[in-house]
Formats: C-alpha cells, sequence, structure tokens
C-alpha cells in the first residue's frame, strides 16, 4: 500500500454493513482491512486479517498508525433468543469492545478516533416523542425488550471503560440500515411487497427508524473528520416513520396496490419458524440524528420514500 494512504481498520467487517463500508473507504482512497474469523485472500485492495474478536494477537499491529477503527462486531440479533444465542449475542459485542480497547492502550501510535457500533433500541418505545441522544433511554427492568436493552447498556459500558486517552471514542447508535446485500432487510421487505404481503406490521402504529446504506457511509466518514464528535451519536435518517405508512410507500413505488397485514399473533407464528424474535417488528423506535443534524451533516435520503426509489432502481 502506499505509504501515504489513511489506514482503517474494520473489526468484524465481513458482513453487510462492513463490506459497504470497505467500498465506500476504498473509493475515497483509503487502505481498508477488515479484522475477521475467516480471512479471504486480497480481494482488490482490501485485508483480510485473522482475530477472534476475544483475544491480542498478531492484528493487534494493524492498529499502529492507523487512522480509525471502526468495530461492528457481534452476532445476528436475527435469532431466536435462546440461552446460548443471547450469551453469544451479548459476549461477542462486549468481549471485541475490551479486547479492541486493550489493543488500542498496547499502540505506541494509537489510531486517532474509535467507532463503535451500539443500538438505537436503547431509547424508550414510543408513538409520540421523538429521541435524539439526550431522550429518554429504557431501563432494563421496564422495557419491552429488556435482554436487547441490558445488551446495549453493557456494550456501551464496555467502550467507556477501555481505557483509551489518546483515542477519541464514538458510540454508533445505530438504526435498521436500508442496502441491497442478501443479508439486509430491504431484498425482504421487497419480496414481501412483491408476494402481496406487504401490509401492516401487528397495528401498523410503531415507528421505524432507518437509514440509507449510502448516508450510512458518510455518516461515519462525517464522524471521523470531525473530531468535536465524541460519545453517543444516532445514526438514523432525520424522519422515522410508522411501520404501516413504511409499507405503504414501498408498496406504492413496487406498483402494488394492496398487501395482506400481518397480525400479532401472526408474527409470533412466523418469527418462531423463522427462528427470529418479532421484537425486531414491533417496538416503536422513533429515533432522531441531532447531533449528526447539529454538526452540519447532510442526508442525502432523508425520506424513506426517496430511500426505497434509490434502492428500488439500483436493484
Amino acid at each position: 500500500m502506499e505509504k501515504d494512504k489513511k489506514r482503517i481498520i474494520l473489526a468484524g467487517g465481513s458482513g453487510f454493513l462492513g463490506r459497504a463500508l470497505a467500498a465506500h473507504f476504498l473509493k475515497a482512497g483509503w487502505e481498508v482491512v477488515i479484522l475477521t474469523r475467516s480471512p479471504r485472500a486480497v480481494t482488490g485492495e482490501v485485508r483480510e486479517v485473522a482475530w477472534d474478536g476475544r483475544a491480542l494477537g498478531r492484528w493487534q499491529a494493524e492498529l499502529e498508525h492507523a487512522a480509525a477503527v471502526i468495530n461492528l462486531t457481534g452476532k445476528s440479533v436475527n435469532c431466536r433468543y435462546t440461552e446460548r444465542n443471547r450469551a453469544e449475542i451479548l459476549n461477542s459485542r462486549v468481549d471485541a469492545t475490551r479486547v479492541i480497547g486493550e489493543a488500542i492502550r498496547q499502540c505506541a501510535h494509537p489510531p486517532p478516533v474509535w467507532l463503535n457500533a451500539g443500538t438505537a433500541t436503547l431509547y424508550q418505545h414510543t408513538f409520540d416523542q421523538a429521541w435524539d441522544e439526550q431522550g429518554r433511554q429504557d431501563s432494563v427492568l421496564g422495557a419491552k425488550d429488556p435482554f436487547s436493552v441490558e445488551v446495549g447498556m453493557l456494550w456501551e459500558l464496555a467502550l467507556e471503560q477501555a481505557q483509551t486517552p489518546h483515542t477519541r471514542k464514538v458510540v454508533l447508535r445505530m438504526a435498521m440500515v436500508l442496502g441491497l446485500a442478501g443479508n439486509s432487510v430491504f431484498p425482504v421487505l421487497r419480496r414481501l411487497v412483491r408476494l402481496g404481503l406487504g401490509g401492516r406490521m401487528g397495528n401498523g402504529r410503531q415507528f421505524v427508524s432507518w437509514i440509507h446504506e449510502t448516508d450510512y457511509c458518510r455518516a461515519l466518514e462525517w464522524l471521523i473528520a470531525h473530531d468535536t464528535l465524541a460519545g453517543p451519536v444516532n445514526l438514523t435518517a432525520p424522519q422515522p416513520v410508522p411501520n404501516a405508512e413504511m409499507m405503504k410507500t414501498l408498496r406504492q413505488l413496487c406498483g402494488v396496490p394492496l398487501g395482506l397485514p400481518a397480525a400479532s399473533w401472526m408474527l409470533e407464528v412466523g418469527a418462531f419458524f423463522l427462528r427470529t424474535e418479532t421484537e425486531l417488528l414491533i417496538k416503536s423506535r422513533r429515533v432522531i440524528p441531532g447531533r449528526l443534524l447539529e454538526s452540519g451533516f447532510q442526508f442525502q435520503f432523508p425520506t424513506i420514500r426517496e430511500a426505497f426509489a434509490d434502492l428500488l432502481a439500483s436493484g
């Protein structure tokens, strides 16, 4: 790699979000290194380096003189919350955060910024007030989804406790990212609509917070560049929408006039057979990107209609 290239480390970057970020930063002229459990041969300009997300190792050397680290590590929450899966969901996030913190602490030339994935599910279930970063968070005892809230809190605590005095830390409180990759939610929604099953989910009143993958990548580059931004940052588009409105918009753009709704009991049955949880669909997440907007970030896709239209045109 050229010596003047900035290097970015994507821990757990082999999935949908990591691949999107790798393409974005490569296009911007960066050197990209992905830390993964199953490294592949060099693909284009991306290097993949082995790590297990738990222990220090040879991968630490990649952090020396790096311009930024983005940690996306974590078992997918799109599964049944069995005791084993709960442990893996929590431990994969907390362990990776702790070991990255220790690796940065040991660096002679640590990266100046560390962006660590988090979740917007921390905010209180609401149908009216939208929550920015100062919004009310769920308590574990009062939450509709106490496990997810507990994970989010412990995840952020692991980042807070990391001793990295020369590295700025940013918590990425992420909403649903809309993209075309197979493990993004958008292809699933599009397929449901085209099959005539794209009606409201539950009562349809629950708000959906979301962000287009292009704005997701642009926002992370913005956060790296703006060194006054630290702590929690909501990664969401500025206009969350009720589930019924979201599905209606997608039906309109797909030219499908009707979509069968899915009652709550139907969602429970479907979630059982799909080995997932209805919490991912039913909790009302009305979250807005207060700090991004205040810092001057401009969204390319601020509305769900614009985001869906772009993805449909591209895919």
